[in-house]
Protein backbone atom coordinates (compact mmCIF):
# COMPACT_ATOMS: atom_id res chain seq x y z
CA UNK A 1 0.00 0.00 0.00
CA UNK A 2 1.05 3.63 -0.61
CA UNK A 3 1.56 6.23 2.28
CA UNK A 4 -1.64 7.43 3.86
CA UNK A 5 -3.08 9.82 1.26
CA UNK A 6 -5.20 11.66 4.57
CA UNK A 7 -7.78 13.00 2.27
CA UNK A 8 -11.31 12.10 0.83
CA UNK A 9 -11.57 8.90 -0.42
CA UNK A 10 -12.89 8.86 -4.05
CA UNK A 11 -16.63 8.04 -3.79
CA UNK A 12 -17.76 8.06 -7.28
CA UNK A 13 -16.70 4.34 -8.86
CA UNK A 14 -16.82 6.06 -12.41
CA UNK A 15 -13.99 8.53 -11.81
CA UNK A 16 -11.40 5.06 -10.20
CA UNK A 17 -12.81 3.12 -13.17
CA UNK A 18 -11.23 5.13 -15.63
CA UNK A 19 -8.08 6.04 -14.14
CA UNK A 20 -7.68 2.25 -13.91
CA UNK A 21 -7.78 2.35 -17.59
CA UNK A 22 -4.33 3.67 -17.17
CA UNK A 23 -2.80 1.76 -14.13
CA UNK A 24 -4.15 -0.26 -11.11
CA UNK A 25 -5.71 2.25 -8.76
CA UNK A 26 -7.12 1.28 -5.60
CA UNK A 27 -9.55 3.34 -3.49
CA UNK A 28 -8.46 6.29 -1.66
CA UNK A 29 -4.93 6.86 -3.53
CA UNK A 30 -6.67 8.67 -6.74
CA UNK A 31 -6.27 12.00 -5.00
CA UNK A 32 -2.38 12.04 -4.21
CA UNK A 33 -1.52 10.46 -7.42
CA UNK A 34 -3.49 12.77 -9.72
CA UNK A 35 -1.55 15.76 -7.58
CA UNK A 36 1.66 14.39 -8.55
CA UNK A 37 0.65 14.10 -11.92
CA UNK A 38 -0.34 17.32 -12.37
CA UNK A 39 2.94 18.51 -10.45
CA UNK A 40 4.84 16.72 -13.55
CA UNK A 41 2.81 18.30 -15.68
CA UNK A 42 3.95 21.73 -14.49
CA UNK A 43 7.73 20.72 -14.40
CA UNK A 44 7.95 18.94 -17.90
CA UNK A 45 5.72 22.10 -19.47
CA UNK A 46 8.44 24.33 -18.04
CA UNK A 47 10.96 21.85 -18.85
CA UNK A 48 10.19 21.67 -22.55
CA UNK A 49 9.78 25.31 -23.12
CA UNK A 50 13.26 26.27 -22.20
CA UNK A 51 14.58 22.53 -23.78
CA UNK A 52 12.97 24.20 -27.42
CA UNK A 53 14.63 27.63 -26.59
CA UNK A 54 17.92 26.13 -26.24
CA UNK A 55 18.39 24.61 -29.44
CA UNK A 56 18.12 27.46 -32.03
CA UNK A 57 20.48 29.68 -29.24
CA UNK A 58 23.11 27.02 -29.42
CA UNK A 59 22.59 26.24 -33.18
CA UNK A 60 22.65 29.68 -34.88
CA UNK A 61 23.44 31.81 -32.44
CA UNK A 62 27.48 31.38 -32.22
CA UNK A 63 28.01 33.35 -35.37
CA UNK A 64 26.10 36.51 -34.03
CA UNK A 65 27.77 35.99 -30.78
CA UNK A 66 31.13 36.69 -32.34
CA UNK A 67 29.99 39.73 -34.18
CA UNK A 68 29.45 40.98 -30.96
CA UNK A 69 32.20 40.54 -29.75
CA UNK A 70 34.34 42.28 -32.35
CA UNK A 71 35.21 44.92 -30.73
CA UNK A 72 35.58 43.09 -27.31
CA UNK A 73 39.51 43.35 -25.94
CA UNK A 74 40.24 39.40 -25.74
CA UNK A 75 42.99 37.25 -26.46
CA UNK A 76 43.50 35.56 -29.53
CA UNK A 77 43.06 32.32 -27.68
CA UNK A 78 39.92 32.36 -26.30
CA UNK A 79 38.29 34.03 -29.51
CA UNK A 80 39.91 30.76 -30.85
CA UNK A 81 38.02 28.49 -28.43
CA UNK A 82 34.62 30.29 -28.68
CA UNK A 83 34.83 30.56 -32.57
CA UNK A 84 33.68 26.78 -33.18
CA UNK A 85 33.13 26.08 -36.06
CA UNK A 86 29.49 24.71 -36.10
CA UNK A 87 26.26 24.58 -34.14
CA UNK A 88 26.55 21.22 -33.51
CA UNK A 89 29.61 21.11 -32.46
CA UNK A 90 29.15 23.84 -30.19
CA UNK A 91 26.20 21.88 -28.82
CA UNK A 92 28.18 18.51 -27.90
CA UNK A 93 30.81 21.07 -25.95
CA UNK A 94 27.65 22.48 -24.06
CA UNK A 95 26.81 19.05 -23.17
CA UNK A 96 30.32 18.21 -22.25
CA UNK A 97 30.01 21.18 -19.80
CA UNK A 98 27.21 20.11 -18.39
CA UNK A 99 29.05 17.00 -16.55
CA UNK A 100 31.74 19.22 -15.42
CA UNK A 101 29.34 21.54 -13.41
CA UNK A 102 28.07 18.85 -11.59
CA UNK A 103 30.92 17.45 -10.41
CA UNK A 104 30.13 20.70 -8.01
CA UNK A 105 26.48 20.41 -7.86
CA UNK A 106 26.38 16.65 -6.72
CA UNK A 107 28.30 17.23 -3.60
CA UNK A 108 26.18 20.30 -2.46
CA UNK A 109 23.45 19.03 -3.56
CA UNK A 110 24.45 15.99 -0.88
CA UNK A 111 25.06 18.17 1.43
CA UNK A 112 21.88 19.73 1.93
CA UNK A 113 19.66 16.42 1.52
CA UNK A 114 21.60 15.54 4.22
CA UNK A 115 20.55 18.03 6.85
CA UNK A 116 17.14 19.34 5.49
CA UNK A 117 13.67 17.54 5.15
CA UNK A 118 12.13 16.62 1.87
CA UNK A 119 9.99 19.43 1.81
CA UNK A 120 12.33 21.89 2.24
CA UNK A 121 14.71 20.05 -0.02
CA UNK A 122 12.56 20.55 -2.89
CA UNK A 123 11.52 24.37 -2.37
CA UNK A 124 15.07 25.03 -1.84
CA UNK A 125 16.50 23.49 -5.11
CA UNK A 126 13.16 24.86 -7.35
CA UNK A 127 14.35 28.45 -5.49
CA UNK A 128 17.26 27.90 -6.76
CA UNK A 129 16.28 27.16 -10.39
CA UNK A 130 14.05 29.92 -10.06
CA UNK A 131 16.46 32.72 -9.71
CA UNK A 132 18.64 31.42 -12.60
CA UNK A 133 15.22 31.85 -14.75
CA UNK A 134 15.40 35.36 -13.34
CA UNK A 135 19.44 35.74 -14.32
CA UNK A 136 18.58 34.58 -17.83
CA UNK A 137 15.53 36.78 -18.55
CA UNK A 138 17.77 39.60 -17.43
CA UNK A 139 20.75 38.24 -19.51
CA UNK A 140 17.95 37.90 -23.00
CA UNK A 141 17.03 40.72 -22.48
CA UNK A 142 20.21 43.07 -22.18
CA UNK A 143 21.47 41.03 -25.12
CA UNK A 144 24.35 39.56 -23.29
CA UNK A 145 26.41 37.51 -25.97
CA UNK A 146 27.25 33.59 -26.06
CA UNK A 147 24.47 33.55 -23.32
CA UNK A 148 23.09 30.43 -25.20
CA UNK A 149 26.09 28.25 -24.55
CA UNK A 150 25.67 28.54 -20.77
CA UNK A 151 21.47 28.17 -20.95
CA UNK A 152 22.00 25.19 -22.81
CA UNK A 153 24.55 23.82 -19.91
CA UNK A 154 22.17 24.81 -17.05
CA UNK A 155 19.06 23.65 -18.99
CA UNK A 156 20.47 19.98 -18.61
CA UNK A 157 21.66 20.51 -14.96
CA UNK A 158 18.13 21.79 -14.75
CA UNK A 159 16.39 19.11 -16.14
CA UNK A 160 18.07 16.15 -14.42
CA UNK A 161 17.90 17.68 -10.80
CA UNK A 162 14.54 18.74 -10.88
CA UNK A 163 13.08 15.37 -12.40
CA UNK A 164 15.27 12.97 -10.43
CA UNK A 165 14.20 15.31 -7.21
CA UNK A 166 10.43 14.60 -8.01
CA UNK A 167 11.01 10.98 -8.73
CA UNK A 168 12.84 10.54 -5.21
CA UNK A 169 9.84 12.33 -3.66
CA UNK A 170 7.40 9.89 -4.86
CA UNK A 171 10.18 7.20 -3.99
CA UNK A 172 9.12 7.92 -0.51
CA UNK A 173 5.37 8.59 -0.38
CA UNK A 174 4.96 5.37 -1.85
CA UNK A 175 6.08 1.82 -0.94
CA UNK A 176 7.52 -0.29 -3.87
CA UNK A 177 4.62 -2.17 -4.51
CA UNK A 178 2.30 1.11 -4.91
CA UNK A 179 4.83 2.34 -6.58
CA UNK A 180 4.28 -0.53 -9.69
CA UNK A 181 0.97 0.42 -9.92
CA UNK A 182 1.10 4.56 -10.04
CA UNK A 183 3.90 5.26 -11.38
CA UNK A 184 3.05 4.54 -14.81
CA UNK A 185 -0.07 7.23 -13.42
CA UNK A 186 1.58 9.53 -12.22
CA UNK A 187 4.51 9.84 -15.31
CA UNK A 188 1.16 10.84 -17.84
CA UNK A 189 1.86 14.37 -16.22
CA UNK A 190 5.46 14.04 -17.68
CA UNK A 191 3.65 12.57 -21.36
CA UNK A 192 0.52 16.13 -21.10
CA UNK A 193 3.27 18.15 -20.22
CA UNK A 194 5.82 17.90 -22.40
CA UNK A 195 3.30 18.27 -25.62
CA UNK A 196 2.23 21.23 -24.27
CA UNK A 197 5.45 22.69 -23.28
CA UNK A 198 6.94 22.25 -27.28
CA UNK A 199 3.03 23.11 -28.93
CA UNK A 200 3.59 26.59 -26.74
CA UNK A 201 6.95 27.40 -27.55
CA UNK A 202 6.18 26.78 -31.11
CA UNK A 203 3.59 29.03 -30.90
CA UNK A 204 6.02 32.06 -29.32
CA UNK A 205 8.03 31.11 -31.89
CA UNK A 206 5.98 31.46 -34.52
CA UNK A 207 5.03 34.78 -32.96
CA UNK A 208 8.80 35.54 -33.00
CA UNK A 209 8.49 35.85 -29.33
CA UNK A 210 11.85 36.80 -27.82
CA UNK A 211 13.97 34.75 -25.63
CA UNK A 212 13.14 36.90 -22.44
CA UNK A 213 9.85 35.93 -22.99
CA UNK A 214 10.24 32.08 -23.57
CA UNK A 215 12.40 31.86 -20.51
CA UNK A 216 9.40 34.41 -18.17
CA UNK A 217 6.55 31.60 -19.17
CA UNK A 218 8.74 28.79 -18.77
CA UNK A 219 10.01 30.89 -14.95
CA UNK A 220 5.38 31.03 -14.29
CA UNK A 221 5.49 26.96 -15.04
CA UNK A 222 8.18 26.22 -12.21
CA UNK A 223 6.08 28.16 -9.88
CA UNK A 224 3.15 26.55 -10.05
CA UNK A 225 4.98 23.14 -9.92
CA UNK A 226 6.24 24.34 -6.37
CA UNK A 227 2.31 25.28 -5.78
CA UNK A 228 1.19 21.74 -6.81
CA UNK A 229 4.12 20.18 -4.50
CA UNK A 230 2.81 22.34 -1.29
CA UNK A 231 -0.38 20.56 -2.24
CA UNK A 232 0.41 17.43 -2.11
CA UNK A 233 2.85 17.77 0.77
CA UNK A 234 0.04 19.48 2.65
CA UNK A 235 -2.27 16.37 1.75
CA UNK A 236 0.70 13.63 3.00
CA UNK A 237 1.19 14.12 6.52
CA UNK A 238 4.20 12.01 6.42
CA UNK A 239 6.97 14.45 7.01
CA UNK A 240 10.13 11.93 7.96
CA UNK A 241 13.48 13.89 8.15
CA UNK A 242 15.50 12.68 5.41
CA UNK A 243 18.65 11.47 6.25
CA UNK A 244 20.89 11.55 3.37
CA UNK A 245 24.84 10.81 2.98
CA UNK A 246 27.11 13.46 3.96
CA UNK A 247 28.38 15.32 0.47
CA UNK A 248 32.10 13.24 0.78
CA UNK A 249 29.75 9.85 0.79
CA UNK A 250 27.28 10.59 -2.13
CA UNK A 251 29.84 8.77 -4.86
CA UNK A 252 30.17 6.40 -2.00
CA UNK A 253 26.77 5.14 -1.92
CA UNK A 254 26.79 4.10 -5.38
CA UNK A 255 30.27 2.73 -5.69
CA UNK A 256 30.00 0.50 -2.64
CA UNK A 257 26.60 -1.20 -4.07
CA UNK A 258 26.59 -3.89 -6.87
CA UNK A 259 23.10 -3.03 -7.81
CA UNK A 260 23.77 1.12 -7.87
CA UNK A 261 26.86 0.46 -10.21
CA UNK A 262 24.79 -1.46 -12.18
CA UNK A 263 22.18 1.22 -12.63
CA UNK A 264 24.70 3.96 -13.17
CA UNK A 265 26.34 2.08 -15.45
CA UNK A 266 22.91 1.80 -17.76
CA UNK A 267 21.76 4.83 -17.06
CA UNK A 268 25.69 6.19 -18.37
CA UNK A 269 25.42 3.64 -21.73
CA UNK A 270 21.59 5.18 -21.90
CA UNK A 271 22.67 8.97 -22.05
CA UNK A 272 25.65 8.67 -23.85
CA UNK A 273 23.96 6.86 -26.88
CA UNK A 274 21.18 9.08 -26.54
CA UNK A 275 23.17 12.15 -26.66
CA UNK A 276 25.62 11.32 -29.73
CA UNK A 277 21.87 10.65 -31.48
CA UNK A 278 20.65 14.07 -30.28
CA UNK A 279 24.04 14.96 -32.19
CA UNK A 280 23.01 12.99 -35.73
CA UNK A 281 20.00 14.61 -35.72
CA UNK A 282 21.01 18.32 -34.59
CA UNK A 283 23.23 18.10 -38.17
CA UNK A 284 20.36 17.03 -39.87
CA UNK A 285 18.07 19.44 -38.11
CA UNK A 286 20.04 22.63 -38.97
CA UNK A 287 20.79 21.36 -43.05
CA UNK A 288 17.11 20.91 -42.54
CA UNK A 289 16.58 24.99 -41.68
CA UNK A 290 19.07 25.91 -44.02
CA UNK A 291 17.71 24.42 -47.29
CA UNK A 292 14.37 25.68 -45.71
CA UNK A 293 15.58 29.34 -45.73
CA UNK A 294 17.02 28.76 -49.42
CA UNK A 295 13.71 27.87 -50.36
CA UNK A 296 11.81 31.33 -49.19
CA UNK A 297 10.09 28.95 -46.56
CA UNK A 298 11.41 31.00 -43.56
CA UNK A 299 13.89 34.06 -42.97
CA UNK A 300 16.05 32.93 -40.47
CA UNK A 301 17.50 30.22 -39.94
CA UNK A 302 17.38 30.65 -35.94
CA UNK A 303 13.80 30.43 -35.96
CA UNK A 304 13.27 27.88 -38.32
CA UNK A 305 15.64 25.28 -36.66
CA UNK A 306 13.42 26.53 -33.36
CA UNK A 307 10.07 25.46 -35.06
CA UNK A 308 11.74 22.40 -36.25
CA UNK A 309 12.73 21.21 -33.02
CA UNK A 310 9.17 22.34 -31.37
CA UNK A 311 7.24 20.07 -34.12
CA UNK A 312 9.53 17.31 -33.36
CA UNK A 313 9.41 17.42 -29.66
CA UNK A 314 5.76 18.13 -30.08
CA UNK A 315 5.43 14.60 -31.66
CA UNK A 316 7.92 13.02 -29.72
CA UNK A 317 5.75 13.80 -26.59
CA UNK A 318 2.50 12.69 -27.83
CA UNK A 319 4.03 9.25 -28.81
CA UNK A 320 5.29 9.48 -25.25
CA UNK A 321 1.72 10.04 -24.20
CA UNK A 322 0.10 7.35 -26.22
CA UNK A 323 2.90 5.11 -24.63
CA UNK A 324 2.37 5.90 -20.83
CA UNK A 325 -0.91 6.28 -21.01
CA UNK A 326 -1.94 2.97 -22.71
CA UNK A 327 1.10 0.76 -22.71
CA UNK A 328 3.70 1.04 -19.76
CA UNK A 329 1.40 -0.17 -17.24
CA UNK A 330 0.16 -3.16 -19.10
CA UNK A 331 4.30 -3.80 -20.26
CA UNK A 332 4.80 -3.46 -16.32
CA UNK A 333 1.87 -6.32 -15.62
CA UNK A 334 2.46 -8.43 -17.94
CA UNK A 335 6.60 -8.39 -18.09
CA UNK A 336 7.68 -7.11 -14.58
CA UNK A 337 10.45 -4.92 -15.11
CA UNK A 338 12.05 -6.50 -17.34
CA UNK A 339 10.14 -4.95 -20.49
CA UNK A 340 10.79 -1.64 -19.33
CA UNK A 341 14.06 -1.69 -18.99
CA UNK A 342 14.96 -3.75 -22.09
CA UNK A 343 12.40 -2.13 -24.38
CA UNK A 344 14.48 1.41 -24.59
CA UNK A 345 17.78 -0.54 -25.97
CA UNK A 346 16.08 -2.49 -28.91
CA UNK A 347 14.42 0.60 -30.04
CA UNK A 348 17.22 2.23 -30.25
CA UNK A 349 19.69 -0.42 -31.81
CA UNK A 350 17.00 -0.19 -34.88
CA UNK A 351 17.32 3.26 -35.29
CA UNK A 352 21.01 3.42 -35.17
CA UNK A 353 21.38 0.57 -37.83
CA UNK A 354 19.18 2.58 -39.66
CA UNK A 355 21.70 5.88 -39.52
CA UNK A 356 24.58 3.51 -39.99
CA UNK A 357 23.30 2.63 -43.21
CA UNK A 358 22.69 6.36 -44.92
CA UNK A 359 18.82 6.32 -43.91
CA UNK A 360 17.81 9.80 -45.28
CA UNK A 361 16.10 12.84 -42.54
CA UNK A 362 12.66 11.54 -42.47
CA UNK A 363 13.62 8.10 -41.49
CA UNK A 364 16.27 9.28 -39.15
CA UNK A 365 13.29 11.57 -37.34
CA UNK A 366 10.97 8.43 -37.12
CA UNK A 367 13.42 6.65 -35.38
CA UNK A 368 14.71 9.34 -33.06
CA UNK A 369 11.07 10.18 -32.02
CA UNK A 370 10.25 6.38 -31.48
CA UNK A 371 13.41 6.39 -28.98
CA UNK A 372 13.31 9.39 -27.26
CA UNK A 373 9.34 8.83 -26.72
CA UNK A 374 10.73 5.38 -25.50
CA UNK A 375 13.21 7.25 -23.46
CA UNK A 376 10.68 9.66 -21.78
CA UNK A 377 7.38 7.00 -20.60
CA UNK A 378 9.06 3.52 -20.46
CA UNK A 379 12.38 3.97 -19.91
CA UNK A 380 11.41 6.70 -17.61
CA UNK A 381 9.34 4.56 -15.55
CA UNK A 382 11.60 1.69 -15.42
CA UNK A 383 14.29 4.70 -14.03
CA UNK A 384 11.70 5.10 -10.98
CA UNK A 385 10.98 1.63 -10.17
CA UNK A 386 14.43 0.23 -10.28
CA UNK A 387 14.72 3.03 -6.74
CA UNK A 388 11.73 1.68 -5.34
CA UNK A 389 13.75 -1.54 -2.94
CA UNK A 390 16.70 1.85 -2.18
CA UNK A 391 17.45 3.02 1.01
CA UNK A 392 16.03 6.56 1.99
CA UNK A 393 19.90 8.20 1.39
CA UNK A 394 20.11 5.85 -1.82
CA UNK A 395 16.60 7.18 -2.64
CA UNK A 396 18.04 10.82 -2.43
CA UNK A 397 21.64 11.19 -2.73
CA UNK A 398 22.41 8.09 -4.53
CA UNK A 399 19.76 8.46 -6.85
CA UNK A 400 20.93 12.44 -7.37
CA UNK A 401 24.34 11.23 -8.05
CA UNK A 402 23.25 8.84 -10.64
CA UNK A 403 20.59 10.82 -12.78
CA UNK A 404 22.61 14.41 -12.40
CA UNK A 405 26.35 13.23 -12.25
CA UNK A 406 26.23 9.85 -14.41
CA UNK A 407 24.01 10.98 -16.67
CA UNK A 408 25.55 14.19 -17.60
CA UNK A 409 28.82 12.09 -17.46
CA UNK A 410 27.50 10.20 -20.54
CA UNK A 411 27.11 13.63 -22.47
CA UNK A 412 30.94 14.08 -21.93
CA UNK A 413 31.35 11.16 -23.32
CA UNK A 414 29.24 11.65 -26.58
CA UNK A 415 31.08 14.86 -26.97
CA UNK A 416 34.33 12.97 -26.44
CA UNK A 417 32.95 10.36 -29.23
CA UNK A 418 32.04 13.40 -31.38
CA UNK A 419 34.78 16.36 -31.58
CA UNK A 420 37.32 13.50 -31.80
CA UNK A 421 35.53 11.54 -34.39
CA UNK A 422 34.12 14.54 -36.60
CA UNK A 423 37.16 16.70 -36.15
CA UNK A 424 40.27 15.05 -35.49
CA UNK A 425 39.05 11.44 -37.45
CA UNK A 426 36.99 13.05 -40.19
CA UNK A 427 34.61 10.39 -39.53
CA UNK A 428 31.26 11.62 -40.85
CA UNK A 429 27.10 10.82 -39.44
CA UNK A 430 27.47 7.42 -40.61
CA UNK A 431 30.37 5.73 -38.76
CA UNK A 432 29.38 7.88 -35.32
CA UNK A 433 25.99 5.79 -35.81
CA UNK A 434 27.92 2.36 -36.33
CA UNK A 435 29.77 3.52 -33.06
CA UNK A 436 26.19 3.94 -31.53
CA UNK A 437 25.20 0.78 -32.50
CA UNK A 438 28.39 -0.44 -30.67
CA UNK A 439 27.26 1.22 -27.64
CA UNK A 440 24.16 0.23 -27.86
CA UNK A 441 25.01 -3.54 -27.74
CA UNK A 442 27.05 -2.80 -24.66
CA UNK A 443 24.04 -1.04 -22.92
CA UNK A 444 21.58 -4.24 -23.24
CA UNK A 445 24.47 -6.40 -22.37
CA UNK A 446 24.37 -4.28 -18.89
CA UNK A 447 20.65 -4.08 -18.10
CA UNK A 448 20.47 -7.73 -18.22
CA UNK A 449 23.08 -7.70 -15.29
CA UNK A 450 20.94 -5.13 -13.88
CA UNK A 451 18.16 -7.78 -14.20
CA UNK A 452 19.79 -10.53 -12.80
CA UNK A 453 20.79 -8.47 -9.62
CA UNK A 454 16.96 -6.97 -9.55
CA UNK A 455 15.72 -10.74 -9.24
CA UNK A 456 18.25 -11.06 -6.57
CA UNK A 457 17.71 -8.79 -4.05
CA UNK A 458 13.70 -8.50 -4.89
CA UNK A 459 11.88 -11.16 -6.60
CA UNK A 460 9.47 -9.70 -8.55
CA UNK A 461 5.78 -10.46 -8.66
CA UNK A 462 5.04 -13.36 -10.95
CA UNK A 463 3.94 -11.24 -14.81
CA UNK A 464 -0.16 -11.33 -15.12
CA UNK A 465 -1.78 -13.90 -17.14
CA UNK A 466 -5.05 -12.18 -17.70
Amino acid sequence: MSGNDGARDEQGGVGLRLLRLFSEVRKGEAGTALMLMATLFSLLLSYYLVKTLREPLVLASAETDMQLLQGWALPEWLKSVLRLQRGPQLRAAAAACQALCLMGFVPLFAWLAGRVERFRLILLTSAFFFSCILLFWLSFYLGIPFVGFAFFVWVGIFSVAMVSLFWSFCNDLYSEEAGRRLFPLIGVGASLGSPTGAALADELFAKQSSPSVIVAVAGVALLLFVLAIMVVNARHQRQAQVQGERSRSSFALVLRSPYLRLIAVVILLLNTVNTTGEYIFSEYAVSAAKAAVARGEGTDVGNEIGRLYADYYFWVNILSLLLQAFVVSRLVRFTGLNGVVLALPLVALGGYLLAAVGAGFLLIRIAKTAENATDYSVMNTAKAMLWLPTSRAEKYNGKQTVDTFFVRFGDLLSAVLVIVSSTWLGIGVQGIAGANVALVLLWLGMSFLLLREVRRLVPSPAPATT
